[in-house]
């Protein structure tokens, strides 16, 4: 897939093409669903399929406050799922506050009229665009008509009655539901980092833990998981906390996780924790023989789960269809 992040990188020669437009966080089974039907009809037309999306996320830029909204993939993951997806070209607008004064017409004519010569815009039933959100499906189907593309509203994209929804997917990893946003996203959810030096307290209690810094903005909820964890390309299974470890009264959060029949340094490196299931809430121990007894516990039932599990990542979400 080719990137261009900004509008200047568009080749005069890209020719016709097919686009959807979004800010598409956590590229779940709706947006691939999207995005199928935007590269099917761009094999119709022999025309070239597009997404257009927005670095930063627009609520980060024109809401209040800015930062509130936590996003559920890095720009990085974004890109890397969307090419997954057989998604011809994707156009990073910058998106500015100069950028989001930008009117509804202005936008389609200079972006995607002059720059991408669309041919065929599919969109979402609620779309709204341009400065004040001024643009709606009835303003794109009337420009359509003066400029001469076609516009295609999809309807609410779910399965038995549930919409796939990226509001959805953060409500269920804030609450720790890493489970249950499996159907929405096709995949487990995950997160990259660099092992970090931690507390060094996990391996005097025979558990020692890789400690993982990461750029991820939304992070499941406080707890014990059973999770898989890919370092390089080997796939391990362990346990990962995610808290203060209130029996140590640490001020910070963290992220902690224990592989299963690994040996080795880790410092340094970068893995992905895949998360499987939440197995309890982080709770505070009397002492380190309780914890030692309760991360046994821990370990002894992730192990069962995790050879049940198969891991679901972004390769067997896009071969699913």
């Amino acid at each position: 897939m080719e990137i261009f992040r900004s509008l200047e990188d568009i080749p005069a020669t890209l020719g016709n093409s097919v686009i959807t437009i979004g800010n598409f966080d956590g590229v779940h089974l709706g947006h691939r669903e999207i995005f199928r039907t935007v590269r099917k009809a761009a094999e119709q037309l022999r025309a070239v399929s597009v997404v257009v999306t927005f670095v930063p996320h627009p609520l980060k830029v024109v809401s209040a406050p800015k930062k509130q909204l936590r996003l559920i993939n890095t720009y990085t993951e974004k890109e890397t799922l969307i090419a997954a997806s057989g998604i011809d070209c994707m156009l990073a607008i910058p998106f500015t506050e100069s950028f989001a004064a930008l009117s509804a017409r202005a936008f389609v004519e200079d972006i995607l009229v002059k720059k991408l010569s669309v041919a065929l815009l599919i969109i979402g039933y609620d779309y709204s665009f341009g400065s004040n959100r001024q643009g709606n499906v009835s303003t794109l189907l009337e420009l359509g008509r003066e400029f001469g593309f076609k516009v295609r509203v999809l309807e609410p994209i779910g399965h038995d009655g549930l919409v796939y929804s990226s509001s959805k997917v953060r409500e269920l990893i804030q609450e720790g539901d890493v489970a249950g946003v499996v159907p929405l996203l096709g995949r487990h959810f995950s997160l990259g980092g660099t092992v970090v030096a931690g507390h060094h307290r996990g391996a005097g209690i025979g558990f020692p833990t890789a400690n993982i810094r990461t750029e991820k903005e939304l992070v499941p909820a406080s707890g014990v998981y059973a999770v898989k964890v890919k370092i390089d390309e080997t796939i391990y299974d362990g346990a990962c906390n995610i808290g203060n470890n209130p029996t140590f009264d640490n001020d910070e959060s963290s992220i902690e996780v224990f592989l299963f029949d690994f040996a080795g340094d880790l410092y340094g490196k970068e893995l992905r924790i895949y998360f499987v299931t939440r197995i309890r809430d982080e709770r505070r121990f009397s002492g380190i023989d309780e914890l030692k007894s309760a991360i046994s516990a821990d370990v002894s039932r992730c192990r069962e789960i995790l050879a049940a599990t198969a891991l679901m990542e972004y390769r067997e979400y896009l071969e699913r269809g």
